[in-house]
């Protein structure tokens, strides 16, 4: 579910990175969310595992 959503924070702050080049700390903060996704999802599952 995580990576789900990290894949489509991930495409929205491309499509905004594209299309909104003024709105530049707001489409970062997509990219911070995303890569924050990737890391709890990876998380979560290493902890599902042990």
């Amino acid at each position: 579910m995580f990576l789900l959503f990290a894949l489509i924070l991930v495409l929205a702050w491309i499509g905004a990175f594209v299309m909104f080049h003024v709105a530049g700390f707001l489409i970062h903060l997509l990219l911070i969310f995303a890569i924050i996704s990737v890391i709890v999802h990876f998380a979560r599952g290493a902890r599902a595992k042990a």
